[in-house]
């Protein structure tokens, strides 16, 4: 999504050429806002969820990384709350990834086959 900055580097807020208000997402005018409907949609994969561990950026400390998970933004929120109860770790969701804190590929690919998921193992 672009959004429309002028040389100073400042959004543009208010346009009354445009018809009012602007989105700060895309640039638009409130009326026209395509910011839904990008988020309302699922990313598209090719039906294999990935498991991977990795430590990279983190410290050494090790995480566990779903991705590959075709669901909206609620339901993805859903499905890492149960994958954090059944590991008995934290975690989070960030850009359609799961991590969750620890290394539990072998759990997570149990869980995720349970509900009927086709599972991979990525990674080392």
């Amino acid at each position: 999504m672009k959004q429309q900055r002028n040389q100073a580097g400042s959004a543009l807020v208010y346009s009354t050429e445009a018809g009012g208000r602007m989105c700060p997402g895309c640039g638009e005018p409130m009326a026209r806002c395509r910011c839904k409907e990008f988020q309302a949609r699922p990313p598209a994969t090719d039906g294999i969820v990935r498991v991977t561990h990795e430590t990279k950026g983190r410290k050494g400390k090790g995480v566990t990384l779903v991705k590959g998970v075709a669901l909206d933004a609620a339901a993805l929120a859903a499905l890492g709350k149960q994958l954090k109860t059944a590991c008995g770790s934290g975690g989070t969701v960030k850009d359609g990834v799961i991590e969750i804190q620890g290394d539990h590929r072998e759990l997570v690919v149990a869980a995720l086959a349970k509900q009927g998921h086709t599972v991979k193992r990525a990674g080392g």
